[in-house]
């Protein structure tokens, strides 16, 4: 055919130059940016999973910067902790060196009261100033806030970390399961029953012979020697006058009936503490004959010296700690100390020696409100990847709560007290004499301030520094998986560009020779 109006082959050959070029700029574009996809026509698909992907490596940075400034802040708070440790070793040396009041005069005891004083004082300071970036680390502001702690069953609360969850507050419930006890002998005071004791005795309350006993406990044994006659209440004050060197204290089963006998017993509460009491030599048969103790840590309400089914014949006993149940969950006791660790929830309480001997079914609720120190670790913004963690106070009033006994009170009389006490006019500084309390109090802020660096320790070794890594492993693999999508292959671009350079000039020649055929029509006109 020989047609003019309609030029076919140059229509074919436009849009073949016009496919080429737009080819050649798709590959001059990608070579330029360095990228294969530059916007949605692209590649739709690939773009989407490219977008998530960055926003996925964005999470995962920050998630990297957030472990390693959570790591700049324990590491600030651990090194403050050093500096109090090193402190309350101080303190511990003072009290000591001052204990050893024959071989120090009263001017050097005052010395060393005022050098516990600057180094208590000193403790509080860094309490109130430690802090990284304006960010109060010790002064008690990262600790959780509680309420409706009931004192007269939970004397001390301690939480370490709690997931929220979304919740405004947690709610703890510790119910006590099996009671703490305290390691108790019994010594029965009816010495007139001739079927019981050998030589009968005519006077209740008294023990019928003479005998030398072996009184020990968990700080240490002593002798003592009671001779006939003696009334159960005299012993009872001998053996409280040795409490502070043995460990062990005494009392009447009922203040009202002597026949009831006497109850000797640990000081302390838990599976460790006991009370020993053994005869010396071959007088003192009473001994072998009367004294009982609970089969295994009953009740002592059931006490009946008659039954063989309650009470057997001992020189010995331990005590028990308490078991209970916190959330649901089955703590871990030691003492009057029970202690809960949950994916929700980690808590050490001490309880009231009352509430934790009392298995009642009912148990006793508090609420952690708020506070803590939150740490996002992860890329994505949940529970499972934060983790909640409470720093507490270590000011001086705060640090080393301790059950102490009381000196000055009826045998077992106990009182709460904190470093704070060890200062100038306190119930424990060295002026008191009360040298066993003072050392019991700075054991435990010494304790205290150790598993604080150890569960911060914990925290930055085994969570922070293993997030770091498996952060940055998986920054690398998205990485690389998403410049597998985005990024342009430069081998296969100049390659495609080579192509496209060729196809664009064999299009436009063709072009030019399309458009010229036309005019070979005018050779038929003559």
């Amino acid at each position: 055919m020989a047609r003019i109006n309609t030029n076919i082959p140059s229509l074919i050959a436009q849009r073949n130059l016009a496919s080429a070029n737009a080819d050649l700029g798709v590959r001059l574009q990608r070579l330029a940016t360095g990228l294969r996809l530059n916007r949605g026509a692209d590649d739709p698909a690939g773009l989407i999973a490219s977008e998530r992907l960055r926003a996925n490596l964005r999470g995962i940075e920050q998630g990297v910067k957030n472990s390693e400034r959570a790591s700049g802040v324990i590491a600030t708070t651990e090194a403050s902790l050093s500096e109090v440790s090193e402190l309350l070793n101080s303190i511990k040396a003072l009290v000591v060196e001052a204990a050893n009041t024959g071989g120090f005069s009263p001017d050097e005891v005052t010395a060393n009261q005022a050098q516990i004083d600057s180094a208590i004082d000193s403790i509080t300071r860094i309490s109130n100033t430690a802090s990284f970036a304006d960010l109060r680390l010790l002064d008690g502001g990262l600790g959780y806030t509680l309420s409706g702690v009931n004192s007269t069953q939970i004397t001390k609360a301690t939480v370490n970390g709690v997931q929220f969850l979304n919740r405004s507050n947690v709610q703890v419930d510790v119910e006590v399961i099996e009671s703490a006890q305290q390691g108790t002998l019994y010594l029965r005071g009816d010495t007139t029953n001739g079927a019981v004791f050998t030589p009968a005795a005519a006077v209740n309350g008294q023990i019928p012979e003479t005998a030398t006993i072996r009184l020990g406990g968990p700080d240490g044994v002593q002798e003592l020697t009671f001779i006939s006659g003696t009334t159960l209440d005299d012993i009872v004050t001998a053996i409280n006058n040795l409490a502070g060197s043995t460990g062990v204290q005494a009392a009447r089963v009922s203040a009202t009936d002597i026949t009831s006998g006497i109850r000797i017993f640990s000081v302390e509460h838990g599976s460790k503490p006991f009370v020993s009491v053994e005869k010396v030599g071959t007088s003192g048969a009473f001994l072998d004959q009367g004294m009982v103790r609970l089969i295994n840590n009953g009740d002592p309400g059931t006490l009946d010296y008659n039954n063989p089914a309650i009470v057997e014949l001992a020189s010995q006993d331990t005590g028990k700690d308490v078991v209970a149940l916190i959330n649901g969950a089955l703590g871990t006791g030691r003492g009057l100390t029970i202690s809960a660790k949950t994916s929700e929830l980690d808590v050490d309480l001490l309880l009231d020696a009352t509430f934790a001997q009392t298995v009642s079914g009912t148990p006793s609720t508090f609420r952690v409100t708020g506070g803590g120190s939150l740490y996002q670790l992860g890329p994505e913004v949940n529970a499972t990847q934060q983790v909640n963690l409470g720093v507490q106070s270590i000011a001086a009033t705060r640090l080393g709560g301790t059950l102490n006994t009381v000196p000055t009170g009826p045998p077992g009389t106990t009182e709460f007290q904190f470093l704070s006490s060890l200062k100038s006019g306190g119930k424990n500084s060295l002026a008191s004499g009360n040298f066993i309390n003072a050392s019991k109090i700075i054991d435990t802020a010494i304790d205290e301030v150790s598993s604080l660096r150890g569960r911060l320790g914990a925290f930055e070794r085994n969570t922070l520094d293993t997030n770091i890594r498996s952060l940055q492993a998986a920054l690398e693999n998205v990485t690389a998986a998403n410049s597998e999508i985005r990024d342009a292959d430069f081998a296969e671009e100049t390659s495609a560009l080579t192509r496209a350079q060729v196809l664009s000039s064999a299009a436009t020649s063709t072009l030019a020779a399309a458009n010229t055929s036309a005019q070979n029509v005018l050779q038929l006109l003559g």
